[in-house]
C-alpha cells in the first residue's frame, strides 16, 4: 500500500514569486507598508512657517510678562532722556507749587472781598494744583522708578480722590451763594488776578501736557487738566465779572460757572478713580523700585 503521507514526487511545489527588492540581501517590503512619501516644498514652508509663529508668540508672551508694571516710556525713551524728562517734570512741578500757592492766596482773597464763587473756585483749584504737583514729585522722586506703572498709577488714585474732595467743596460753595442770591463785586484787583491766573495756568497746563505724553505719564496730564481747568476758571471769573458790570439780572453767571467747574472736576475724578484702580490691583505684584 502507498502511504498517503509521503511526500508526491510528482507534484511540482508552488512557484514562489521573487520581489526584485530582494536581490543582493534586501528584503522586500512588509504587505501593507506604503513607502515614505516625499514632502514637497509647500509642506517644508508651512512647518517652517507654524514654528516661527510658535517661536514668536513664545516671545511676545516672554515680553509681555517682562514689561508688564512698566509704562509705555520705557520703549520709547532711552534712559538717558527718560532721566532728562524727569528732572524737567520736577521743576515743573515745583514751579507750579510756587505759581498756584500765590495764586490760591489772591483768588481767597478776592472772594472774600468780593464775593465771588468762581474766585472762591479757582482758588479751591489752585489749592488742588498744589496738591497734584505735590504727588508728582512724589511720583517722579524716585529716579529708578520713572517707568513705574505701579507708582503712576498710585499717583492717580489719590489725585482721584483729591478732585472728588474739591468739587465737592466748589459745588457746595457755589450752590450756596446761588441759594442767596450773592452778587459779585467787581473791582481792579479782581481783573489782575483773574488775567493772571487764566495766562499763567494756561502756560504750565501746556508743558504739563507735552511732559506727560512723552513720559506716557497719566499723573503729569492728570495735573496739567488740572492746570488747565484753574486757567479756564481764571478767565470766567473775569467774563462773569463782566457780564454782571453790564448786566446785573445776570448775577447768577458767576454761581453756574463755579458748579459746572465743580461738575467737570468731579466727573475727572471719578473716571480716573474707575480707571486706576484696577490698575494698581494689577500691577502691586510688579513693583519692585519701593
Amino acid at each position: 500500500m502507498t502511504d498517503s503521507s509521503a511526500p508526491d514526487l510528482l507534484t511540482a511545489p508552488d512557484p514562489v514569486i521573487l520581489d526584485p527588492s530582494a536581490r543582493n540581501g534586501q528584503c522586500a517590503p512588509p504587505e501593507h507598508s506604503h513607502p515614505a512619501k516625499r514632502g514637497s516644498p509647500g509642506d517644508h514652508l508651512n512647518m517652517d512657517l507654524d514654528h516661527e509663529m510658535k517661536i514668536s508668540e513664545s516671545v511676545q508672551f516672554s515680553d509681555g510678562v517682562e514689561n508688564r508694571g512698566l509704562l509705555e516710556s520705557s520703549t520709547r525713551l532711552k534712559p538717558h532722556e527718560a532721566q532728562s524728562y524727569r528732572k524737567k517734570a520736577l521743576w515743573v512741578s515745583w514751579a507750579s507749587i510756587v505759581v498756584t500757592l500765590v495764586l490760591a492766596v489772591a483768588a481767597f482773597a478776592v472772594s472774600f472781598m468780593r464775593y465771588s464763587a468762581s474766585a472762591f473756585g479757582f482758588a479751591f483749584d489752585a489749592t488742588l494744583d498744589v496738591l497734584s504737583s505735590v504727588i508728582v514729585i512724589w511720583r517722579y522722586s524716585n529716579a529708578a522708578a520713572v517707568h513705574s506703572a505701579h507708582r503712576e498709577y498710585i499717583a492717580c488714585v489719590i489725585l482721584g480722590v483729591i478732585f472728588i474732595l474739591s468739587s465737592l467743596c466748589i459745588i457746595g460753595k457755589a450752590i450756596h451763594d446761588l441759594a442767596i442770591k450773592l452778587l459779585p463785586e467787581v473791582g481792579g484787583f479782581l481783573f489782575s488776578v483773574s488775567i493772571l491766573s487764566g495766562i499763567l495756568c494756561v502756560i504750565l497746563a501746556v508743558v504739563k501736557f507735552m511732559l506727560g505724553r512723552i513720559l506716557t505719564s497719566r499723573a503729569l496730564i492728570t495735573d496739567g487738566f488740572n492746570s488747565l481747568v484753574g486757567g479756564i476758571m481764571g478767565f470766567s471769573i473775569l467774563i462773569s465779572a463782566e457780564v454782571f458790570k453790564h448786566n446785573p439780572k445776570v448775577w447768577y453767571l458767576d454761581g453756574t460757572t463755579g458748579v459746572l467747574i465743580g461738575l467737570i472736576i468731579l466727573s475727572y475724578g471719578i473716571k480716573l478713580l474707575l480707571d486706576m484702580v484696577p490698575r494698581v490691583r494689577q500691577t502691586r505684584h510688579y513693583e519692585t523700585f519701593e
